[in-house]
């Protein structure tokens, strides 16, 4: 799953803030445990290598889904109650195949504990259709979450072969490469059709041996043609 989990993370904490556990505006600490050394992809890690500040809860959800950061991801998820909350809080919901045992710290510490965290494609669907179709969440966070899911610069997974201006609510997910191999290359989303309609799509691609630049570009391939299947259907 990789960093595909940040949405189901990120729509737990916003649950919670609907709930009135928190709010938005809400000051978080970032402490100096909440740091992962060595210090993976965090932006919020870069800018305060010390920790020992108080961050918005609105900036780390932000964080999160948009600049997947992992630091950030490990705040909300002990904020949240652990992965067991989240995956508590995701079958609530209906949907099936998800399953969440360990946060960034765990997966930077140890390259096998990544398989215990999955997503099985149509589930992913079937949280897009959710949050879609009857969002759990308010029209108002809903659409937040959405925007922090809509890319400021179009990507080259599920949006790079797309007709130009597609807009698309997505979460990626990469793993690093071992010894050639590429455990995960993950996108999913909602690609806005012209009639208004959303097509929730999942891709994953686990334990290729292909560049980055050919995997991007399967996914981008499979994302065009499910677009195509419903133009021609409609």
């Amino acid at each position: 799953m990789q960093s595909v989990f940040k949405l189901p993370l990120a729509l737990t904490i916003l649950h919670q803030v609907e709930q009135g556990k928190f709010s938005l505006d809400q000051p978080i600490g970032f402490l100096p445990s909440d740091r992962i050394l060595p210090k993976p992809y965090s932006p919020l890690q870069d800018k305060y290598p010390d920790a020992g500040v108080d961050v918005p809860l609105r900036t780390l959800l932000q964080m999160t889904v948009s600049l997947s950061d992992n630091t950030a991801a490990d705040i909300l998820l002990r904020l949240a109650g652990g992965p067991k909350a989240v995956s508590d809080y995701i079958a609530s919901l209906g949907i099936t195949g998800f399953h969440l045992q360990d946060g960034e710290r765990a997966l930077h510490r140890d390259v096998a504990l990544q398989y215990r965290n999955w997503f099985e494609p149509q589930g992913a669907v079937q949280l897009l259709r959710t949050i879609s179709d009857h969002s759990p969440l308010t029209a108002k966070y809903t659409e937040l979450l959405l925007e922090w899911m809509r890319p400021a610069v179009p990507t080259k997974r599920l949006q790079g072969d797309l007709p130009k201006g597609t807009s698309v609510a997505h979460k990626s997910g990469t793993s690093d490469v071992d010894n050639g191999v590429a455990h995960a290359t993950n996108d999913i989303g909602l690609i806005a059709l012209p009639d208004g309609r959303q097509l929730a799509i999942a891709v994953f691609v686990t334990d290729s041996t292909a560049d980055e630049t050919t995997r991007d570009k399967v996914i981008a391939q499979i994302g065009r043609a499910a677009y195509d299947a419903v133009m021609r259907n409609q």
